[in-house]
């Protein structure tokens, strides 16, 4: 036990609607500034807490808070860490002996306590508490609350009476559901305040079929309520129920001879079956329930939820926590319940727990998650059978995931490291988040193609990949073919800057450093491009291949870096990367000529014809593999003209 404490300190009690989203006051207040008590005024204050829920925050001497914690009754719960210490966990002992001051709030009810503990775990981030290991919030999806809803995508939730889905770890997945949603569900995507007072002409969404068009009238507020509660379910993940809807309707439309509305609903069943075949975890009762899988590894730990609805697998989020040393999964699953489930949009009715946590815990979070829901939430941790299956692959997952988050970590950690040394050596004046290294690979000039290749923080990032087909003819000039493809792309990016319509365009983001495949007359070419197009603030260097010397603008010698440094291996790794790239875009180009060249040769062959041999075999050696039966087969290719092919290119 502690040898003082300070005085205990009570705040009012808090309104009902306070949340986790609600903001707390930045400074504190003339109570919290309190000076140590004695420990002959420890029975006094301990004396005074009152039997009511709230929640109480324990702080070290310096004032930091490092500790924050909920109860059903402050009196029994405060006065606990300071009985006897036999019998107590290291954890608990450990925090008891920093412990020189607290601080109770009461609120009205239990429920609300489990709020506020959220929120003040937030901005307090405790070291003694179960944190995400994060700060970000999450996304959600939100279906708005108008007469026609929007379906978007939300970064916190707030008391507008709209519907929230989430929220979303996986940032991803939560794209690919709204994308399967637009693509079956065709919810407005405007921001016009329907409804209008006259109908207005259907926008391009309309005849496309992503848009039922509210704002032309073309749809009654009842058939839109009914595509949105389809998308609803979607969210939800209740794809079994969905599918039977869409299936009754679909039945009723074909009744009706409404064939065109049953075709609509036939194609979203087939979507939707698709999706639901990808889901291999299954419960036999088809109930909803959450299953939860830990892992913890020291002062880190990973929680991964499982969502089951109607039976089905329909959702997976992994949470990445900070944890205090020798945390066990008993401490780490109710602060983790009560953090997840005070964002969360939905409670089911059965929440499956790796391991079973004390009664005052389990009473207090059934408790908390049924006045959540409005009906009687269960927490079981199930023992055997196909529920404690889902459990097991819950924490198989948790532990992947924790264990591919530190692979990344030490990754992103060895590129930060190979970063600042690059830095360092090359003099450079800026760190090089964004690096973009040009190659140009051609045979004597022909079918010449240039790569750019973009690594970011030093990881690739192949979406941010582009090539060039170089449109320069006659006898080959590496410098020119160079100045080309870098004229191309900052000529580009500048316009996409230049132009208030473009938000974000494919070459808008430039580097902090070039990297060309070459020596000083190659970076002679990128630095005269920069001048060019008044470039400044652009880093540039040219590696040579073969000494791998490093070339550097107002520099007459080349740079030798350690051989086996960081800041070396990451310069070969991108320029190595930027020649795979153009020499596959090449190899590419010349296959499809000699393909051309050959097909062009045989009577019968025009440009329709040969574009489709082109996107079935690819390449001469493809065609010449493949047998006269096998090419009769390409659209447009008559037996006949399949057999003359098979002769000139077997030849």
């Amino acid at each position: 036990m502690v040898a003082t404490i300070a005085r205990t300190t009570m705040n009012t009690t808090p309104s009902s609607k306070m949340s986790p989203n609600d903001d707390l006051p930045e400074h504190p207040t003339q109570a919290e500034l309190h000076e140590p008590a004695s420990s002959g005024d420890l029975a006094a204050k301990l004396s005074s807490l009152p039997r009511t829920p709230g929640v109480y925050l324990m702080k070290d001497p310096s004032g930091a808070v490092i500790y924050v914690g909920k109860a059903s009754v402050l009196r029994s719960r405060v006065r606990s860490y300071f009985q006897a210490s036999a019998g107590k966990e290291a954890r608990i002992r450990r925090l008891v002996d920093e412990i020189a001051d607290f601080e109770v709030i009461r609120t009205k009810t239990e429920a609300e306590a489990f709020l506020l503990e959220d929120t003040l775990i937030k901005r307090h981030q405790p070291r003694f508490n179960v944190r995400l290991r994060d700060d970000k919030r999450y996304p959600y999806l939100k279906i708005t609350n108008e007469p026609y809803p929007r379906v978007l995508i939300a970064r916190r939730r707030r008391e507008d009476r709209a519907r929230y889905f989430g929220p979303y770890t996986n940032v991803k997945a939560m794209r690919s559901t709204l994308k399967l949603a637009q693509k079956l569900f065709p919810i407005r995507t405007c921001s016009l305040a329907l409804p209008l007072g006259s109908p207005r002409r259907p926008c391009l969404n309309y005849h496309i079929g992503r848009c039922l068009a509210p704002c032309a009238e073309l749809v009654t507020p009842r058939e839109y309520a009914q595509i949105v509660d389809g998308a609803s379910l979607l969210f939800e993940g209740r794809v079994t129920g969905l599918i039977q809807r869409i299936t009754a309707e679909m039945e009723e439309a074909a009744s009706a001879k409404n064939y065109e509305k049953a075709a609509r609903h036939r194609d979203q069943v087939l979507a939707l079956r698709n999706t639901l075949e990808r889901q291999a975890v299954a419960l036999s009762d088809l109930k909803d329930r959450d299953a939860i899988g830990l892992y913890i590894d020291g002062s880190a730990a990973c929680a991964n939820v499982f969502q089951l609805r109607d039976g089905r697998l329909s959702g997976r989020i992994a949470f990445h926590l900070r944890v205090p040393d020798g945390a066990t999964t008993i401490d780490v699953l109710p602060e983790f319940l009560s953090r997840f489930y005070s964002a969360a949009h939905a409670v089911p009715p059965e929440i499956l727990l790796p391991a079973p946590m004390d009664e005052d815990a389990t009473a207090a979070l059934s408790s908390w998650l049924t006045s959540k829901r409005g009906k009687k939430v269960r927490l079981h941790t199930p023992q055997r059978g196909e529920k404690r299956d889902v459990i097991r692959l819950a924490e198989e997952n948790a532990r992947y995931a924790y264990k591919a988050e530190r692979a990344a970590v030490t990754l992103q950690s060895k590129a930060t490291s190979a970063l600042s040394e690059l830095a360092e050596v090359l003099s450079l004046s800026t760190f090089p988040q964004r690096i973009e290294a040009y190659d140009i690979s051609n045979i004597q000039g022909t079918e010449a193609t240039g790569s750019m290749v973009v690594f970011i923080n030093g990881r690739s990032r192949r979406d941010a990949y582009r090539r060039f087909k170089i449109q320069a003819g006659g006898h080959p000039d590496d410098y020119a073919m160079m100045a080309e493809v870098l004229r191309r792309r900052f000529r580009r990016g500048l316009k996409e800057i230049s132009d208030p319509t473009v938000s974000r365009g494919k070459f808008s983001e430039l580097p902090d450093l070039v990297i060309v495949d070459g020596g000083k007359g190659q970076l002679n070419v990128a630095r005269s491009v920069c001048s060019e197009l008044d470039l400044e603030g652009i880093e540039l260097l040219g590696l040579a291949k073969r000494h791998e010397e490093v070339f550097r603008p107002a520099r007459p010698l080349p740079l030798v870096l350690a051989k086996d440094g960081e800041a070396l291996l990451l310069l070969r790794q991108i320029r190595d990367e930027a020649h795979r790239f153009a020499i596959t875009y090449h190899r590419n180009l010349r296959r499809k000529r000699t393909l051309s060249s050959t097909l062009d040769a045989i009577p019968g062959i025009g440009p329709k014809r040969r574009s489709a041999l082109l996107r079935r075999f690819g390449s001469l050696k493809g065609l010449s593999a493949a047998s006269a039966d096998e090419i009769a087969l390409v659209p447009g290719i008559s037996r006949d003209l399949a057999d003359r092919i098979h002769a000139a290119v077997s030849q």
